[in-house]
């Protein structure tokens, strides 16, 4: 039998009726694994049987021939997450710039995981002409919203975008930190003044975490008092953020406060406050910092004396 017969051949048993005849068929299409194979696998991706359709994505993402992406595509709006899963990962590696025009079409579609998944892939691409299309802002489906908020993180040159301010303060946790996260890549005027609510007011630490993970970025003044208290937070790792986003910008406002940080009960806490007053290299943070050096954790009573040694070359306190 030559090789087209024996393709046909194949292509035949994906048609039978037997369940084991096509899963046969397509492992072996898979095994053969060359570009003759594609448009077979092709027609196993619309196979009822969820194993066969597997296999040939899997096929598929192995060749990776981006013939087959439009294929792969509808892939997205299968019932079952397992396959939506698979083809989406096969996407991720054979998305290109030149696939662009044809995700933003399909992602002007009404299937929610077609939509999801695209917004997904458009991360790949950083292509700011994405923007229009992405704004799923206002959606009602919360899923649609943080998918949207997080892709605005990978557009390449996006500065400012009003639509995404106000989902810091979306009635759902998971776009709210999303959101806080994005708006660290933001430039818009108003965006400082969003940030230092969130660590204050919002209900959900991660909301506030993120927040304080932000006004690092943006090193702004504006934020100190926000991020002072923060270190009250009753969240470790909010209090930690706050800590990491002070030794950032440095003020002497907050150092009484840093100094209290020091005896937290948690580790990460202490060592980014010691950081912190290390920044400041104010003599009245050596007593504090010199007590630091006994700290049970190894990790803090190291950053306690370069803190120290900082302070004291900083000021001219040369022992």
């Amino acid at each position: 039998m030559n090789k087209d017969n024996n393709l046909q051949y194949w292509l035949e048993m994906l048609r039978s009726p037997e369940i084991n005849d096509r899963i046969v068929a397509v492992k072996t299409l898979q095994h053969l694994g060359d570009e003759e194979t594609i448009n077979a696998l092709i027609i196993a991706l619309k196979d009822e049987h969820i194993t066969v359709k597997k296999i040939a994505i899997s096929a598929l993402w192995e060749i990776a021939n981006p013939v087959a992406i439009p294929a792969l595509i509808e892939c997205l709006t299968s019932s079952d997450t397992d396959i939506r899963t698979e083809a989406a990962s096969a996407l991720s590696e054979l998305i290109t710039q030149d696939e662009l025009l044809l995700l933003l079409d399909k992602l002007q579609s009404n299937d929610v995981n077609l939509q999801l998944n695209i917004l997904v892939l458009l991360r790949k691409i950083h292509d700011i002409q994405c923007l229009p299309y992405v704004l799923f802002l206002e959606s009602k489906n919360p899923q649609l919203r943080e998918a949207a908020v997080t892709t605005l993180r990978y557009i390449n040159q996006l500065e400012k975008c009003p639509q995404a301010l106000n989902l810091i303060f979306d009635g759902e946790a998971s776009v709210r930190r999303a959101a806080a996260l994005t708006l660290e890549h933001l430039q818009d005027a108003e965006v400082i003044t969003i940030l230092c609510q969130a660590p204050t007011n919002d209900s959900d630490w991660q909301v506030r975490r993120n927040a304080a993970k932000s006004l690092a970025i943006h090193e702004n003044h504006q934020a100190i008092s926000a991020l002072e208290t923060a270190l009250n937070d009753e969240h470790w790792q909010v209090r930690k953020s706050a800590a990491q986003a002070l030794q950032k910008i440095p003020d002497i406002q907050v150092m009484p406060r840093l100094i209290q940080a020091l005896t937290d009960e948690y580790a990460d806490v202490r060592k980014e406050a010691v950081i912190a007053l290390g920044n400041l290299a104010h003599p009245d943070a050596i007593n504090p910092l010199q007590q630091a050096l006994d700290d049970p954790d190894r990790e803090v009573s190291i950053q306690a004396q370069r803190a120290i040694q900082k302070t004291q070359v900083d000021k001219n306190f040369l022992p």
